[in-house]
C-alpha cells in the first residue's frame, strides 16, 4: 500500500522534477497520490484476489533453522516489516502489546537489539489511519528473526515494495518460476541516543519497566479491545535524530 504510493510519487518526481520544489508541494502531491491510488476504497480498486495471502506464501523463522508458515488473514493487503519502533515519520505500527498478548501470542515490545523483526498487516488506508490515534497500531502478525515471501504465478504480474523509503515495482512470475524475497537480521552497531529515545534495548532495565507500566491491551485490528493510557506520538522526525539543546554543535569534531 505505502510502497505503491511512494513508487507513484518517485516516478512523478523523476518525470517532472520542476514541480517538486518545496516540502509543502511534496506533501500535498504525496497526499493526492495516496487518495487516487484507491486505497481508501480498497474493496473496489484492490480486490481480495490480489491480497497478500493470494500473492505469496509467507514463512517466518522464530527459532533458528526452523521455518514455519505464517497465516495471513484474507483481508490483509499490505505488510510492514520493522526492526525499530518508527515508521513513516515517527509512527509506531507495532505499538506495545499488553501482558495478555505477550502470554497468549508470545509477543514482546519492539526492542531494537533483540534480533527480531516485527511483522504488521493493514487492510486499507482507513486501517492505516489508526496510527494517528494515541494507541493505534496495525494487525500484529508475528515477530521473527527472518521472514520469507514466496511469490508464484497468480492474480498479479507485479507488486510494490519499499525498503527504507526507496520503492520499486517488483515483477512476479508469469510461469512456473518463483520470486523469493527474504528479510533477515544481519547485525547491529552501537548508536548514540538521547535519554528519552523511543527505541529501547532488551537489556535496558528502564525500558522493560516503562513498557510494563505503559502496556496496551488494545488493538485497532480485528482482535483486541482498548484500555491503555494514551501514548505520546510525535509526528515528523523522531527524537533520536535531534541534537540536544545543551550540546554546542560548534564543539563537535
Amino acid at each position: 500500500m505505502d510502497a505503491q504510493v511512494s513508487y507513484a510519487f518517485h516516478s512523478e518526481r523523476k518525470l517532472h522534477p520542476e514541480k517538486f520544489k518545496n516540502q509543502l508541494v511534496n506533501q500535498s502531491t504525496y497526499a493526492k497520490l495516496g487518495c487516487t491510488q484507491g486505497w481508501f476504497a480498497a474493496s473496489v480498486f484492490h480486490p481480495s484476489s490480489k491480497n497478500v495471502a493470494q500473492l505469496a506464501k509467507v514463512k517466518i523463522m522464530k527459532k533458528h533453522g526452523q521455518w514455519q508458515d505464517l497465516h495471513i488473514p484474507q483481508s490483509i493487503r499490505s505488510i510492514i516489516c520493522l526492526n525499530l519502533p518508527s515508521f513513516s515519520g515517527g509512527l509506531n505500527p507495532w505499538g506495545t502489546p499488553s501482558g495478555r498478548k505477550k502470554n497468549e501470542r508470545d509477543l514482546t515490545a519492539p526492542y531494537v537489539d533483540d534480533g527480531l523483526l516485527e511483522v504488521v498487516g493493514f487492510r486499507d488506508a482507513w486501517h492505516g489511519l489508526v496510527l494517528l490515534a494515541p494507541k493505534g497500531h496495525g494487525t500484529r502478525l508475528a515477530q521473527a528473526h527472518r521472514i520469507r515471501f514466496e511469490f508464484h504465478k497468480g492474480a498479479a504480474d507485479h507488486t510494490y515494495m519499499r525498503i527504507d523509503g526507496e520503492p520499486w515495482k517488483q515483477p512476479l512470475p508469469k510461469d512456473d518460476d518463483a520470486v523469493v524475497v527474504e528479510i533477515s537480521h544481519l547485525g547491529q552497531v552501537n548508536m548514540l541516543a538521547t535519554q528519552n529515545c523511543r527505541s529501547k534495548s532488551v537489556n535496558d532495565v528502564s525500558s522493560s519497566t516503562s513498557h510494563h507500566n505503559g502496556e496496551e491491551d488494545d488493538d485497532f485490528s480485528d482482535e483486541d479491545d482498548s484500555r491503555a493510557e494514551p501514548e505520546f506520538r510525535k509526528f515528523g522526525a523522531a527524537d533520536t535524530f535531534r541534537i540536544p539543546d545543551e550540546i554546542d554543535i560548534s564543539q563537535l569534531s
